[in-house]
């Protein structure tokens, strides 16, 4: 896994576009501040070839999280928004730009850390 620093947010989430329809995979709760997110998304640095992300968020401290039985029902025309605020990373379904929006969406994790790894679709 690579760390996600808040200053490479925007140029990350705009090389997979948002992950504006793209396809919510799974959420596997590690311990009670670790939890992975795994998206399959468009990557324009690869020509735009399908390729499956995970995030780790560490020193999780707030969630609303989904059974991973509901996570293809979700609408991901919005895509994901990731924001940073002081030490935290903010992860939520939606395109938001707000805090409070974001930590109101169906599906949303606060933590302290975020890295993530690149694999195949």
């Amino acid at each position: 896994m690579k760390p996600l620093l808040a200053k490479e947010l925007p140029e990350f989430l705009k090389r997979f576009g948002n992950f504006v329809d793209t396809e919510f995979r799974h959420i596997k709760i590690i311990s009670p501040t670790i939890i992975i997110v795994s998206l399959a998304g468009q990557d324009s640095a690869r020509g735009f070839d399908w390729i499956s992300v995970d995030f780790e968020f560490s020193g999780v401290s707030d969630t609303r999280l989904l059974d991973n039985s509901k996570l293809s029902h979700i609408d991901m025309s919005d895509g994901i928004s990731i924001l940073f605020e002081s030490t935290q990373f903010i992860f939520g379904i939606g395109s938001e730009n707000k805090i409070s929006a974001l930590k109101n969406s169906i599906c949303q994790i606060t933590s302290s850390t975020l890295k993530y790894q690149e694999g195949s679709f």
